[in-house]
């Protein structure tokens, strides 16, 4: 195995396993069910597919060289960060943190089926949610447009290279993700209790809108 290979399996693994928008996205949802969290994992992976195909073909370059098309993915991207950022906030607002019963007092908020929370997302609609949240990703185009020439090595084609790299990103984002979504089902005793639920969904949807703001702000100041 080359040193290139190696150096890039560090800086990929270091990229994938950052937290920041989509990591925020697959907790939240794995908070509502393991389907729901696992599925917003893979929709993150086919958004990463997305962008890698895009800095392969070369027309991650066409974005960025096209001022108006970049700030019309960042506008989309923004908002699209704020409204999953601003539901997450609604949510942790009109979660009950306790009920209480007359004979025994306050308790933590009963499982609609006596085990785990209802879920409230399905499949297909956390697997939109996770790809939007990366394939929205208006600085995903550039960074993987100067990251992948970066590691092939001098008179090595760069398409069977960078195709290989491109791969690699995606499939660690197809162990990691999935994993944060089991993980969190996993202690899902403990992080389902109404409080810590609450506190973690105020948490994400800080986190969601923060990025948001920071997008739309940086196209204003562009």
């Amino acid at each position: 195995m080359d040193g290139q290979l190696i150096a890039f399996t560090g800086v990929a693994a270091g990229m994938v396993t950052m937290p920041g928008a989509d990591f925020a996205v697959v907790v939240r949802n794995a908070l509502d069910s393991r389907r729901a969290g696992v599925a917003t994992a893979v929709g993150v992976a086919g958004g990463l597919l997305v962008h890698t195909a895009l800095a392969v073909a070369g027309l991650a370059a066409v974005l960025v060289a096209v001022p108006a098309l970049f700030g019309a993915v960042q506008l989309l991207g923004g908002a699209y960060l704020l409204y999953l950022g601003g539901r997450a906030l609604i949510a942790a607002v009109r979660r009950p943190t306790a009920v209480v019963d007359a004979s025994t007092g306050p308790s933590a908020a009963p499982p609609a089926d006596g085990t785990r929370p209802a879920a409230l997302l399905g499949t297909a609609q956390g697997l939109r949610q996770g790809f939007l949240t990366n394939a929205l990703n208006p600085k995903a185009p550039v960074l993987f447009l100067s990251l992948l020439p970066q590691f092939v090595p001098a008179g090595e084609p760069a398409l069977p290279r960078t195709l290989l790299l491109a791969t690699m990103v995606v499939a660690m984002a197809l162990v990691w993700f999935p994993a944060v979504a089991l993980l969190v089902d996993r202690l899902g005793t403990w992080l389902r209790r109404p409080r810590v639920t609450r506190a973690l969904e105020a948490t994400t949807g800080a986190l969601l809108t923060a990025l948001g703001g920071i997008l739309l702000v940086e196209l204003v100041l562009a």
